[in-house]
């Protein structure tokens, strides 16, 4: 078989003819036109070939809607035709050159022309051997910098390079606008491992993009990227080429402190909050980028479809002097990651790489953290890898096998949430989830994750009945793999960023969540206290009469709260489905409400722990929250509503100045009680001690509408006690019922000490006391004789 091929020079338009003979297999060509191919670089692009003791250049082109093509070179300023082979739209031709560099295509769709790089003229891989023998064990901790879809310059041709692992696929392709979403145009290479690869030319930062899997069966995949950096706004799924290093960082001072900082000794007072229902703004307002241009505006739905979501920046600007003014040092953020559906609350992801586009890019995502950072605010992202959803672009099934989850459903199923379980016994499924964790923190600047649903992941019978789970290899119901992959993560994670926070959320007795890897914990830092929640949320439910039968629930979390580092959290799982807000949780008039309310945070920021509440209760909202509406801001207008707001204020400004209420959370030497078992009048009273200064303060709470006018509570040292924070406090909305800013000790031994103070104790109230420096209570002494002459 023969053809010509014609040399044009354009200075003379001097033809050369010559005949070469075809220089491919014709099966060769049939896998490339039938995407079949796994390598189609071995067919396409430029090859040298030896003819006649010639060494020839022959360049092929698989181009599936053109008519006609050419070979260009722009330094030569030749162009040579390309000619059809065994398929119309498969061309080649062979040029007699001794170098073949920076050559273009040019070829002719219809009436249409394009001129472009040929992708298959850069033939060098960017995954390196060892990069993927690091995936191979699980251990290339920046796998989303080889991973993904990353913009970069190729033999000085700016474009986008691709690289996705689909192991058990047949061939996979790159879909995108810049091919007309046509998965013949861009097939991708297989690399060791698995990795597919392949670098597109001229395009850039903002292209949509899917890969086409092709399974040995036929089947066709089209998938999201799961290093995917950006995906459009939902309904649509396609991933977007993003660029995450030019944002420039203005948060260095505040990088700086945290990486010498131990986060249990400081304090830690969360705001939890779901970004989508936070607030929003009228959607006909329109959403301005910083340099002026108008986006389109993310709608909400459902019960709101008038308003639109606020974008990270418009939150950076209402949200972070909202939180900084109540005194919080984080805002804990509801997935921030990528997800289909609003109303799964963000908690089945689709794009762990992404943060989710409603409320705008990554880098207004940057700004956001890098505003926190400057207002001295942290932020902790809740973090979901134990579960993840079946919608048809992510993971599921990814590469026509069971990839990224189990195959077997007793392991790989969550039923009861109609989701997918990671399959941690796979080295490049835990390293897909550890570089994740490692990524937020990198890339985001983020302080802290909360560890979504971590029962789940670890016990293999979680809400499974007989026979519904398969033992481990002990025959026990312990997932060790999710174990192993959860110590690995936070070995990790600690080690590249020491300070930041990692909390579990895990509500089972397994052993040592908090505690370092290396004398065998979990390696988090942090865990909630779910017993501590649910004893304090039935006891604040009972009519005050009732609760001198269950003093145990105010005293039991007690027994145990230096076993591990417990976080103290009221979220928003507590204010769904029908369970009611705080407010409306608890017993009597309108006044005990929220008096109950006041006792119940001040009683909160009194107990060891750090703590979280979640956005709402810090105004005290009647209604629980819907995650389709906003917040009820408009309770602000009523002084009781606002009175709640300025104890959060307060409470947390007395929190973050008392040592004592911090510093020792997770010590015995950190709390003392002084009497437990009068449950008679539903009282408690105990000693918080500070570690560094010494001072402690001692905390005293009744429980019951019941004012106390001659209470006697023993303290160990004599002088006058301060009374730092009243629960009851006029401006909160209570009686104003109190001590007058505070009491000497009498000589009168309680409580095992050698003298005591007289309190009235207010109704629903809790006391916080402290003793006075020498020359302050001196100074309140003359004041007292001032009055009374």
């Amino acid at each position: 078989m023969s053809r010509k091929c014609i040399s044009v020079n354009s200075s003379n338009l001097f033809v050369v003819e010559r005949l070469i003979s075809m220089t491919i297999a014709l099966d060769q060509i049939d896998k490339i036109v039938w995407n079949h191919h796994h390598d189609p670089f071995e067919v396409l692009g430029p090859h040298q070939i030896e003819k006649d003791g010639k060494s020839l250049w022959a360049v092929r082109a698989y181009l599936p809607t053109a008519d006609a093509a050419w070979v260009v070179l722009p330094e030569e300023r030749k162009e040579y035709p390309m000619y059809s082979v065994h398929n119309p739209h498969f061309f080649e031709c062979v040029i007699d050159i001794p170098e073949l560099k920076n050559y273009k295509l040019r070829f002719k769709e219809g009436e249409h022309e394009r001129v472009t790089h040929d992708p298959y003229a850069f033939r060098s891989p960017k995954l390196t051997d060892f990069d993927i023998h690091l995936f191979t064990e699980g251990n290339h901790h920046r796998i989303y910098e080889k991973l993904g879809a990353h913009p970069m310059n190729l033999n000085g041709v700016d474009g986008v390079y691709f690289a996705v692992w689909a192991p058990n696929a047949r061939n996979v392709s790159i879909l995108g606008n810049f091919n007309h979403w046509d998965g013949r145009k861009h097939q991708m290479r297989k690399f060791g491992n698995g990795v597919w690869e392949l670098f597109i030319p001229e395009i850039g930062v903002g292209e949509a993009y899917k890969y086409e899997i092709k399974n040995f069966e036929g089947h066709i995949y089209e998938k999201s990227d799961p290093y995917g950096f950006q995906q459009e706004v939902r309904p649509k799924t396609a991933s977007i080429v993003a660029e995450l290093n030019n944002y420039k960082w203005n948060d260095d001072e505040w990088m700086e402190k945290r990486r010498n900082t131990d986060p249990l000794e400081h304090p830690v007072s969360v705001y939890e909050c779901h970004l989508g229902s936070w607030n929003r703004a009228p959607f006909s307002e329109p959403h301005t980028l910083p340099d002026g241009t108008v986006e389109p505006p993310v709608q909400a739905v459902e019960l709101d479809p008038g308003s639109r979501f606020f974008t990270y920046r418009e939150m950076a600007d209402q949200m972070i002097p909202y939180v900084k003014e109540l005194g919080f040092t984080h805002i804990e953020i509801l997935p921030v990651a990528e997800h289909p559906f609003d109303g799964s609350w963000g908690y089945q992801v689709t794009g762990y790489y992404a943060p989710t586009s409603r409320f705008g890019t990554p880098e207004d995502f940057m700004y956001f953290v890098d505003k926190c950072h400057q207002n001295g605010i942290g932020i902790i992202v809740d973090w979901v890898p134990g579960h993840f959803p079946k919608d048809g672009h992510g993971l599921a099934f990814f590469d026509g096998t069971h990839l990224y989850e189990h195959g077997d459903p007793r392991k790989g199923e969550h039923k009861g949430w109609g989701t997918l379980v990671f399959n941690y016994s796979r080295n490049e499924v835990r390293n897909f989830l550890v570089a994740n964790a490692l990524f937020w923190f990198e890339k985001y600047h983020i302080d802290g994750i909360r560890v979504d649903a971590v029962a789940s992941m670890l016990y293999l019978n979680y809400c499974r009945e007989d026979g519904e789970w398969v033992a481990n290899d002990y025959g026990g119901c312990e997932n060790i793999e999710a174990a192993d992959f959860i110590r690995q993560t936070n070995h990790v994670i600690f080690s590249y960023f020491p300070g930041i926070l990692s909390i579990a959320e895990e509500s089972t007795s397994w052993p040592m969540v908090s505690w370092p890897t290396y004398v065998g914990g979990l390696g988090f830092n942090l865990k909630w206290n779910m017993g501590w929640m649910h004893d304090m949320l039935d006891y604040f439910h009972m009519d005050p009469w009732f609760r001198q039968f269950h003093q145990n629930n105010i005293t039991f979390s007690m027994w145990y709260h230096h076993s591990e580092n417990f976080m103290l959290a009221l979220s928003h799982d507590e204010v769904v489905h029908g369970k009611s807000n705080i407010l409306g949780k608890m017993p009597g008039d309108d006044w005990q409400k929220f008096a109950n309310v006041r006792a119940l945070f001040t009683y909160m920021f009194a107990h060891p722990g750090k703590k979280t509440i979640f956005m709402g209760m810090e105004f005290a909202q009647w209604k629980e929250w819907n995650a389709w509406g906003t917040l009820e801001w408009e309770m602000l207008q009523f002084d009781a509503h606002k009175g709640i707001q300025r104890f959060f204020k307060d409470i947390n400004t007395l929190y973050r100045s008392e040592p004592a209420l911090y510093d020792q959370d997770f010590a015995e030497a950190g709390f003392q009680w002084v009497d437990c078992s009068d449950n008679r009048h539903s009282v408690v009273s105990f000693i918080r001690r500070s570690k560094d200064t010494g001072e402690f303060v001692v905390v005293v709470c009744n429980f019951t509408p019941q004012p106390h006018s001659h209470y006697r509570v023993g303290v160990p040292e004599v002088g006058f006690y301060t009374e730092l924070f009243n629960s009851d406090s006029g401006e909160y909305g209570g009686s104003n019922m109190g001590n007058l800013g505070g009491k000497w000790t009498d000589e009168w031994w309680f409580h095992n000490y050698p003298q005591s103070l007289d309190l009235c104790l207010p109704p629903l109230g809790v006391l916080i006391l402290k003793l006075a420096q020498e020359k302050t209570a001196k100074a309140f002494q003359q004041s007292e004789t001032d009055d009374a002459q």
